[in-house]
Order: structure tokens, then C-alpha cells, then sequence
């Protein structure tokens, strides 16, 4: 091999020597214009491929696979794109479906608790007269009118007289000895508090009770 040869096999760029002629990779713009060039004198696609080089066609051939990847890797990307949206769409219809009436129910718990208190005090009066107790039986059926209602809307009453107090379900307004029931129970429950689709829409108003403090006399 003579130094010419071996200069000419270091260069970049350069190919192999067939039949004393030089091969370079052509580029995309290079080929397309000789398609063109070849179309200009009245040859096919398929007949300029044909004047192209083993090597030439090689090269062209990993581009094309390059480029096919190129597209398949974003077409994935797109379809998962895809997918996330239609979850997200998923969530967001299921979200409406089960709390869509949130708003409406936060506005009609003050027309149950006016009811509720109605017929505390009615009962609180005294059903002297068959009239007054007739209102009483009516404002009670009312209220499970309104009651089963809201029920078939996913609605449950929270109302925890007697169980241990629950800061995820109850808000407490105040905290009162009473040595007859469990520290940190439920003693009283001052306003009802309601869930929709067991999500917490209003806490329970509740008094807790707390450790009794022994007096002086008990210490001794």
C-alpha cells in the first residue's frame, strides 16, 4: 500500500477505493436533488435509486430507519400524551358525577337544621291541643322527607352523641367535666354535620368531655 492510499483511507469523509474511484456518503439534500435531476430527464424514483452506489443506498437506508424511529418514538409519546388526558377527563367526570351537587346541599343544611331546632322547641312546648301535635307529626315528616332525599344523593348525618370525639369528623366548641362518660367522648352534639359520598361537607359541632380535676378533699 503506498502513502497516497493510506493518506486517502485516514481522510474523513472519504470511502473505499472501487475501481480507482472515490464513494462519499451522500446527504438527503444531495439525493433529493439528483431524484430531481433524474426526474428532469425523464427517469423515475425507482430508476434514480438505481444509479445510486450499494454504499449510497446503505447510508440512505439507515437514514430512513433513523427517521422512522424518530416518528415511532413521537407517536408513543403522543399516545401516552393521550391517555393522560383521557384519564385525567375520567377523574374530572367521575369528580363532577359524585359531588356535583356539593354547592346545593352546603345551602340547603341550614333549611334542616331550622327544621330540626322547629320541632325541638315544638316538642320542648308541650303538645297540649290534637293542632299542635298534628304540626309536630308534620314537621317530622317532613324532615324525613327531606332526610331520604339527601340520602339517595349519597348524603349520610354525622351525629356523635356518645362516640369518642373524631377531629376528621367533629369540630369542638367547648370541653366540659363529666365523670360519667369517657374523657374525650362526645357529650353533646350542638349542630349535625354531613358527608357527600364520604367526603366531609359541614363537621358536627360537639362539646367533649375532659378529665374530671379532683377537689381538695378528694386529694386527701
Amino acid at each position: 500500500m503506498t502513502s497516497s492510499e493510506d493518506q486517502n483511507r485516514k481522510q474523513g469523509g472519504a470511502g473505499e477505493s472501487v475501481d480507482g474511484e472515490q464513494h462519499q456518503e451522500l446527504t438527503v439534500e444531495q439525493v433529493a436533488a439528483a431524484a430531481a435531476a433524474a426526474a428532469a430527464q425523464g427517469d423515475t424514483p425507482a430508476e434514480a435509486l438505481d444509479n445510486l452506489s450499494a454504499d449510497e443506498l446503505r447510508s440512505q437506508a439507515l437514514k430512513a430507519l433513523e427517521e422512522a424511529e424518530k416518528f415511532r418514538d413521537a407517536a408513543l409519546r403522543a399516545e401516552a400524551e393521550m391517555q393522560n388526558v383521557r384519564r385525567r377527563a375520567d377523574r374530572e367526570v367521575e369528580h363532577a358525577v359524585k359531588y356535583g351537587v356539593e354547592k346545593i346541599l352546603q345551602n340547603l343544611l341550614p333549611v334542616m337544621d331550622s327544621l330540626e331546632k322547629a320541632i325541638e322547641s315544638a316538642e320542648q312546648a308541650g303538645a297540649d291541643t290534637e293542632a299542635t301535635q298534628a304540626i309536630i307529626e308534620g314537621m317530622g315528616l317532613c324532615q324525613r322527607l327531606f332526610l331520604d332525599v339527601l340520602t339517595k344523593e349519597g348524603v349520610a348525618v354525622v351525629d356523635p352523641h356518645g362516640e369518642p370525639f373524631n377531629p376528621n369528623l367533629h369540630q369542638a366548641i367547648s370541653m366540659v367535666e363529666n365523670s360519667e362518660v369517657e374523657p374525650n367522648s362526645v357529650v353533646a352534639v350542638v349542630q349535625k354535620g354531613y358527608q357527600l359520598n364520604s367526603r366531609l361537607v359541614r363537621p358536627a359541632m360537639v362539646m367533649v368531655a375532659k378529665n374530671t380535676t379532683p377537689s381538695i378533699d378528694e386529694k386527701a
